[in-house]
Formats: structure tokens, C-alpha cells, sequence
């Protein structure tokens, strides 16, 4: 196996990479993703230069972060370390005025908003989480990643690469379907692989500009705008409007009561520019309502055999 390339990179602030990193994981079972005992983390995208696997360890209580790449991909992974890990991310102006946000800042002030730099390879999973339960959408992209994509490069035997985008767009109809994805969600990640270009280019845009070309893609609306930029374009105000739980849980924290996306707009306005901060510290810190009632159990989307 050929040596990875390595990189050495430190910040002045804490690195915590479950905080920090696990956005990324689509479920338990992710193929795309590893997490070691110690910490560690290993990751495989597809990169404007080819597949690629990228491992970061940390070191504890510290900035110091140890990266390892492999693969085609392996330079570019290696220069996005700093902006994986938030260095990109400006915090200035974020004042919490409720107790619970700023319990949760105090407790999570080194989290920062991270950026991938790959649009694509955040919008495919995002687009097969529309409307569906958690469990089911890890489920289908589970599915598909381990059918339709690649062994990844390094020493990660389990890893999965997910397909390109072209790779994505030859899934055969009779795929999706097996994975429980219907024809609505296939049809934008088919649609959207053949704008995958296009897509990436927003990383030079403006968030303002990137959130236009996006949304302007069929079947790309606010909430999976929210899921895309949060972790491709480092949106620090991406918030998940739409969410089946966002908007509850978050209420339920700030007032004691589920809100609905309009009163989420409301209570969120003080915290405008960082509302996507507010989300994700206050889901670090463990708030979510009580949960009542047996799981939602997953759909199926294959035809009914007469």
C-alpha cells in the first residue's frame, strides 16, 4: 500500500472531532465513515481530484491535529483540513440571549462551523433524507453507497467511497427503489449529478449567490439548501426549516414548548448570521424533547406485487 501523505496542522483553539465532525456521519452504519476508539476519525469523498480517504487524529486537549490522506484525492484532502475544521468559521457578532445557548457556548465554544468544500458530496445524501425517517434515508444511502461505490483508498477495509456524480447517475431505477428512495428523490440526485459542476462552483460564490444557483435546482428547497451548506459551504445560518424535529426540539429548549417553523423564525431572529450555530450547539448539548410513542416504522417504496 503506498504511504499516505501527512500533514501537521494546529490552532489555538481545542479540537473536539466527534463535535466537530460529526455532522458528516450518515448513521451508525455510514460506509463513508470510521471512528476509532481513541477518537480518530477517517472519512472517504469524492474530491475535485478523484477519490480520497482522509484520517485526523487529535491530540487531547489540544489544537494539534495529525492528518493522514490517501488516494487521487489526497492533496486536496489535506488542504482542506483547516476549513474541515472550522478555521474558516468567524463566531464575531454571536451573542447568546437565552440560557441554554449560552450554557451551550460556554461548553462548546471550540466547535466551529465546518466546510467541506464538496457540495455534491453533501447534497446526494441530503436529497435522500427529504421526507423520510433518519433510519430509513441512513438506510438507502447505506445501500447505495456500498452497491455503487468504491473500495476507498488507505488502510480502512471497511470504508465505502460514495459514487460520482456520474456514478450516481447511472443507478438504475430498480436501485432506488430497492433502497427505498422514491422517484422523486432519484430524479434531483440524477438531475443534480448532471449539474455536479456547476454545483461545486459554488464554493467561489457568495453565500447569498451559492443559496440562488442551489435552490434554483429542482427539488432543492430550504431544508435541503440547510443540510448542504452547513457542512459544504460553512452557512453559519443555515438553519433546518422543515425539520420534523428542529423546530420542536429547538422551541422546546428556548421556551419549554415545540414551536413550528414560524415561531423557530421568530425565536431564532436575535441570533440572525448564526442561526445554524445556534442550532447545532444547542443539538451538542443534548437538547431535544421528550420523545413519546412508539418510532415512526420505515416505508416502503417498492411496487405491490398483484
Amino acid at each position: 500500500m503506498p504511504e499516505p501523505l501527512t500533514r501537521l496542522w494546529r490552532t489555538d483553539r481545542q479540537i473536539a472531532l466527534r463535535a466537530q465532525l460529526g455532522v458528516f456521519r450518515r448513521g451508525a452504519g455510514d460506509p463513508t465513515s470510521w471512528w476509532g476508539p481513541d477518537g480518530s476519525t477517517a472519512r472517504v469523498s469524492q474530491t475535485p481530484e478523484g477519490v480520497g480517504t482522509l484520517h485526523l487524529a487529535c491530540v487531547p486537549g489540544t489544537g494539534e491535529v495529525h492528518a493522514s490522506a490517501w488516494g487521487q484525492g489526497a492533496e486536496w484532502l489535506l488542504a482542506s483540513v483547516p476549513a474541515l475544521l472550522g478555521a474558516d468559521d468567524d463566531p464575531d457578532g454571536f451573542e447568546p440571549v437565552h440560557p441554554p445557548v449560552a450554557e451551550a457556548w460556554r461548553r462548546f465554544g471550540h466547535w466551529r462551523v465546518p466546510r467541506s468544500g464538496l457540495v455534491f458530496d453533501a447534497l446526494a445524501p441530503a436529497v435522500i433524507e427529504q421526507k423520510v425517517t433518519g433510519q430509513e434515508a441512513f438506510s438507502g444511502y447505506r445501500m447505495l453507497v456500498r452497491r455503487f461505490g468504491s473500495p476507498a483508498p488507505g488502510p480502512f477495509p471497511r470504508l465505502q467511497a460514495p459514487p460520482t456524480a456520474a456514478g450516481w447517475a447511472a443507478v438504475p431505477s430498480w436501485a432506488w427503489l430497492q433502497a427505498s428512495v422514491d422517484g422523486a428523490r432519484s430524479r434531483t440526485v440524477v438531475r443534480a449529478a448532471g449539474y455536479a459542476g456547476r454545483l461545486e462552483e459554488a464554493t467561489r460564490l457568495s453565500l447569498d449567490e451559492a443559496r440562488r444557483r442551489l435552490r434554483a435546482l429542482p427539488g432543492v428547497g430550504v431544508w435541503t439548501y440547510a443540510e448542504t451548506a452547513q457542512r459544504a459551504l460553512g452557512d453559519a445560518d443555515a438553519v433546518s426549516f422543515g425539520d420534523y424535529h428542529v423546530a420542536k426540539d429547538i422551541g422546546w429548549a428556548l421556551t419549554g414548548t415545540p414551536v413550528d417553523d414560524a415561531g423557530l423564525e421568530e425565536l431564532l431572529e436575535p441570533y440572525r448570521g448564526h442561526r445554524y450555530r445556534v442550532q447545532h450547539l444547542l443539538g451538542l448539548a443534548g437538547h431535544h424533547r421528550p420523545r413519546r410513542g412508539p418510532r415512526m416504522a420505515p416505508r416502503t417504496h417498492l411496487p405491490t406485487r398483484r
